[in-house]
Order: C-alpha cells, then structure tokens, then sequence
C-alpha cells in the first residue's frame, strides 16, 4: 500500500474515531467495510456530512438545529407560548416531542456545566437562555415583557445536569420566573424490589 493510500486510509479511522463511544478497533472495521462494501454509502455519508455541516445552523430563539433562522417548532403558532422547556441536546428535545404531552416551546443547550471538563455558563449559552425567557431593557427603555411564565428543566439526572439545573433555577427565579423540574419516580410496569434506592427515594419526595 502506498503513502498516499495508508494516509488516506488513516485518516478516515481517525476521522471515525471521533464519534462517540467508536475506538481504534470499531473505527478501522467500519472503514474497511465501507471501503470494501459499500464505497456508493461512503459517498453518500460524504455528501450528508458536508450539507450538514455547511446548512444546518442554530435556531437563534430556541438553539436546536435547523436551516432556517428560526426552526419550524418556534414558528408553530399553536404552541403553548407560555411554557419554555430547558433541554441539553436536540436528541432530548426529539425524545420529549415523540411522547406528545408538551405542546410549549424549547430552549436547546447544547451541553451541560462541567467545571471539570472547563465546560461553563458561556460555553452551553446560559446568558442567552436568560435573554430568551426575561429580556432585559436597554438603557432608558422600559423592560420587555416576556410571555414565558413556566421554564420547565429537563436536563438529565445525572451530577452535571442536575448542577446545571439548579444554576439555571437559580439565576431564573432571581428574575420571577417559575421553575419547575421534570419528576423522577418509579417507571411503569416496575417492581419496587428490583428499582434502585435512589428512584425509590425520589419518588417518595416527589410523590403526589
């Protein structure tokens, strides 16, 4: 194999690598399988990933994905205008619109607060979350009125997304908005024997 062509080759496991959960092993047997295979779906994932990454953009109200400058859920007139739900990635919000029971609005975070990973209020947009749900005047201006009454957080239950809840609760109810959080409980169809303490015992603190 020439330089050229070994260079190529490990270029793209490099490039594979750097999806989620893909390693060395997993990355170069997908490379071979699409090199050997299936070369037209190479092609084909090129063509997507370069449109992706040129067309697609964050919608400048709510921060999910898009190609338009405001994304097709914020132009729904017929959602709930009232109610803004705080997620950390468009797979979230995805996962919240396929059940059918929220009807509000979106804000998408891209992430989540991770001071060990140097990851901070800037880097997952707080500052414009804030903007979004009480925009302050400019100087000499009365304040706009914000029609957002509910922030509903839906971050995931883990350290960093339950940090990240609270920074936002904090810095929304400093400004007199209702923060409410998504409930943790028992899953339907479960055993109390068999779920873990922890859910049994939010269940019972949440319990209704």
């Amino acid at each position: 194999m020439s330089t050229n062509n070994s260079n190529a080759l490990d270029a793209l496991i490099q490039a594979l690598r750097r999806l989620p959960g893909v390693g060395l092993k997993s990355a170069s047997r997908m490379a071979f399988h699409l090199l050997q295979h299936d070369r037209s779906g190479a092609q084909l994932m090129a063509q997507a990933l370069n449109q992706a990454v040129t067309q697609v953009l964050h919608c400048s109200m709510c921060n999910t994905f898009t190609q338009t400058e405001v994304c097709s859920t914020c132009q729904d007139s017929q959602r709930d205008q009232t109610r803004l739900c705080v997620v950390e990635t468009p797979a979230d919000q995805q996962a919240l619109e396929r059940t059918g029971a929220y009807k509000g609005l979106y804000f998408v975070l891209m992430g989540k607060l991770s001071p060990l990973d140097g990851i901070g209020p800037k880097d997952i947009g707080l500052q414009k979350l804030f903007q979004r749900v009480a925009p302050r005047a400019a100087a000499g201006e009365d304040r706009p009125v914000s029609v957002v009454t509910e922030v509903i957080l839906a971050t995931n239950f883990t350290a960093e997304g339950e940090t990240t809840a609270h920074v936002i609760s904090e810095g929304l109810k400093a400004r007199g908005i209702l923060v409410t959080r998504l409930a943790r409980g028992v899953p339907i169809g479960s055993e109390l024997e068999y779920v873990d303490l922890g859910t049994i015992a939010h269940a019972l603190v949440d319990r209704r």
